[in-house]
């Protein structure tokens, strides 16, 4: 079975920079991962995917902002933030997708708070 834990939230000024990391227990064989974002009084969003062959996607409202990535030898996933506003305050959530015995199987990690605030 698939683990994902999320490091690297935090509380930073506008104007900042955070990296987010996603250490797995293997990314061999993975179909997708991503993050996604979940902020008080609004619904989940996806922020940003990578798939297996490396094809990124990112939420209209972090492009040329976010740089989502991953180091295979280390089995992590990164998300870095750069210009970072309040309206990106949000509980960070690791996702990944695998082939399973059972099927297609998503994982999701327990998140980590970011917090954009001056």
């Amino acid at each position: 079975q698939v683990q994902l834990q999320e490091t690297g939230g935090g509380l930073v000024q506008p104007g900042g920079s955070l990296r987010l990391s996603c250490a797995a227990s293997s990314i061999s064989n993975f179909i997708a991962m991503g993050w996604y974002r979940q902020a008080p009084g609004k619904q989940r969003e996806l922020v940003a995917t990578i798939t297996s062959s490396s094809i990124t996607n990112y939420a209209d409202s972090v492009k040329g902002r976010f740089t989502i990535s991953r180091d295979n030898a280390k089995n992590t996933l990164y998300l870095r933030m750069n210009s970072l506003k309040p309206e990106d305050t949000a509980v960070y959530i690791c996702n990944g997708r695998w082939w399973t015995i059972q099927g297609i199987t998503d994982y999701w990690g327990q998140g980590t708070q970011v917090t954009v605030s001056s």
